[in-house]
């Protein structure tokens, strides 16, 4: 009975995570061309968009969603073992007749509506499959405890936030805060950790059974599919309803391009005649000047202006202007997007067509 219940709720949690995937590729789609300033180790860096971001999220839930169907897949019963599992007691109720006793596992499987049963066993099936069940629902909840994480960073930059509940009350400091999104995160936490109780229980059993597994494993288990089950449904609520402010968005971008456009405005001077390595250095000096106008005296951003007013460059503001344009340092951030939500999540959907999307009451 409880590898019938887990794999069941695997399935329910496989719909699940399918409505979150439906909801994240809507917004993939609407936002893959918007240009946003990319991180790396939450510094500035190379332009990405706000769609292709949301591919990194989509990506982990297939990952998932792998893990989920080969978990599915390869699901087997028990069957009738017997104390320690060599089926002694079904060999003397069928007289000594092995073929019968194999029999009756095949026709467990079958009626169950499996495809066997496991081959051997002790007295239980092996607890390596509660602790391969918990290792498929932290894989989830990892995948949206960084996605939390990520909304949240940007609900911080005002880029991108949660939806804000009908009649929700925030935070009685902060009365703007949302709550759906942070429960995400500290329930992941609980499920990733929990996922060690199948480590020890298992690692635990002594030769065909240890007593000391049921009481853990009826609390580890159950309790681990419940909150994952929590975590999709607010997973979905989030993706379904983000808010994203582009104007803050590229405000934000443009004030960190420049910087990033240097090469472009240097490999530009050069074909126009002028000394690479005299132009290096000309930006280096330009940009640190820059840097601290905007990091020491709290200003403004004017390296194209300082660029502009040096004749070495012999390029005006407009020219400059025309350059910092956010799609030109985007790559092909909006085609991988593309390419990925036709080629890989479309299929998904397609499949599961069917599996109608959750659609989750929060209460907060």
């Amino acid at each position: 009975t409880d590898i019938i219940i887990m794999t069941e709720g695997l399935k329910l949690i496989r719909n699940k995570l399918i409505t979150v995937i439906r909801n994240l590729s809507k917004f993939a789609d609407e936002y893959k061309a918007l240009p946003t300033l990319a991180f790396t180790h939450f510094q500035p860096a190379q332009p990405t968009t706000v769609g292709k971001r949301a591919t990194l999220w989509l990506q982990e839930l297939l990952m998932d969603l792998e893990d989920v169907e080969y978990q599915l897949s390869k699901a087997k019963l028990l069957g009738s073992k017997g104390t320690t599992g060599t089926q002694a007691s079904f060999l003397e109720l069928f007289d000594g007749d092995h073929e019968k006793c194999k029999m009756l596992d095949r026709k467990i499987a079958e009626k169950m509506g499996y495809k066997a049963c496991f081959p051997v066993s002790g007295q239980t099936y092996s607890r390596k499959l509660d602790s391969q069940f918990l290792n498929v629902l932290a894989g989830i909840a990892q995948s949206a405890a960084k996605f939390s994480n990520d909304i949240r960073l940007l609900q911080h930059l005002k880029e991108v936030e949660e939806p804000f509940e009908k009649n929700q009350i925030g935070s009685s400091a902060m009365a703007y805060k949302g709550k759906p999104n942070e429960r995400i995160g500290y329930i992941s936490r609980y499920v990733m950790v929990d996922v060690l109780n199948g480590y020890f229980t298992t690692a635990t059993q002594w030769f065909e059974r240890t007593l000391d597994d049921s009481a853990n494993k009826r609390l580890s288990v159950p309790e681990a599919f419940l909150a994952v089950d929590g975590i999709l449904s607010l997973y979905a609520n989030v993706a379904d309803g983000l808010v994203v402010y582009p104007k803050v968005i590229e405000q934000r971008l443009r004030k960190e391009l420049p910087f990033m456009a240097t090469e472009n405005i240097m490999m530009d001077a050069v074909k126009a005649g002028g000394d690479r390595q005299e132009l290096h250095e000309k930006i280096r000096v330009h940009s640190m000047a820059a840097s601290r106008v905007v990091k020491v005296e709290g200003g403004e951003n004017d390296l194209l202006e300082r660029i502009a007013a040096d004749e070495a460059f012999g390029v005006t503001i407009e020219e400059l202007e025309k350059i910092l344009k956010p799609e030109n340092y985007t790559g092909r951030a909006k085609e991988q997007t593309e390419d990925f939500l036709n080629e890989c999540i479309k299929p998904v959907l397609e499949k599961y067509a069917d599996v109608e999307s959750d659609k989750p009451e929060i209460n907060v």
